[in-house]
């Protein structure tokens, strides 16, 4: 098996050697940014072969994608083993949306299967988690801890007069990572790990969502927490242009407002993601 497993949905992670490319160009619409979970259940059975061999580093392509890793993740359930998801995103993904699954709720979704124990989102710095947009978010698991957020330097007053103790905001990210370390400990479940490259400062990589302030170097010496734990990982982000074919797609993406790629600075940004993707992936399964 491959040190890395590349679902090509939409041209945006380019090749590496170390990298089984698996070519899903004709799910591009169907899938990309949300669908029916029906749907995603028919993907993951065309990819149960592949998926059965567990490579230890999937690379989705585009944040749209960010999905699918409740795919990699349930597919986990045979092995009957507990585990713990930690996330390294600039959003909650724990949103509410009512017509199946999308790149912004998948993380709610993860949370109700049973063999998940909690799910860790670390390194938000969006507005999604504070007062005026904290109705969006599903609460139930943040009052049950089987979800909780570490965010930077956001306003968690509201959430935290509802009862919600589990989800910290703090000053800096270094703050937070100073934290990171008891946090993990405390539980002893194994470790899927689950990366969106908007976590980064936009200096090192853009993508087509807002961006956090994680630092490559903080991301490394996370990872580096967690090694000897992680026992598989997915790494999303990668950036893409694409226009979609459903009115309804069109109408939610803009609804979030994600900005245009410039095609005169794709190849540029696709460069950058190619670097970071192969100093992650020598971290990750050296």
């Amino acid at each position: 098996m491959s040190r890395a497993l590349i679902l090509d949905f939409d041209d945006s992670v380019k090749p590496m050697p170390e990298a089984e490319t698996i070519s899903l160009t004709g799910w591009q619409e169907t899938i990309r940014f949300a669908c029916r979970k029906e749907r995603l259940h028919e993907l993951g059975r065309e990819l149960a072969p592949i998926l059965d061999a567990r490579p230890p580093v999937v690379f989705p392509g585009s944040g749209d994608y960010h999905h699918v890793s409740y795919l990699l993740i349930e597919a986990l359930r045979p092995l009957d083993t507990r585990i713990q998801v930690v996330v390294f995103d600039n959003h909650p993904d724990n949103m509410r949306y009512p017509f199946g699954i999308h790149c912004g709720s998948w993380v709610w979704h993860v949370s109700r299967l049973p063999f998940v124990s909690r799910v860790l989102v670390v390194g938000v710095t969006s507005s999604d988690v504070e007062a005026g947009r904290l109705w969006q978010n599903h609460l139930t698991p943040l009052f049950s801890g089987k979800i909780a957020y570490f965010c930077v330097q956001r306003n968690l007053r509201i959430l935290h007069r509802l009862g919600i103790r589990n989800s910290r905001s703090f000053p800096s990210m270094a703050a937070l990572l100073d934290e990171l370390p008891s946090t993990l400990a405390a539980a002893s479940e194994p470790v899927y790990l689950s990366i969106d490259k908007d976590v980064l400062a936009d200096n090192i990589v853009r993508t087509n969502w807002d961006q956090g302030v994680l630092r490559l170097e903080e991301l490394t010496t996370a990872i580096r927490m967690l090694q000897g734990r992680i026992f598989a990982c997915d790494v999303v982000g990668d950036v893409s242009p694409y226009r979609y074919r459903s009115p309804f797609k069109r109408f939610l993406s803009g609804l979030d407002r994600q900005p245009e790629i410039p095609r005169r600075t794709l190849g540029d940004w696709q460069a950058q993601h190619q670097r970071v993707n192969r100093h992650l992936l020598s971290i990750l399964a050296p």
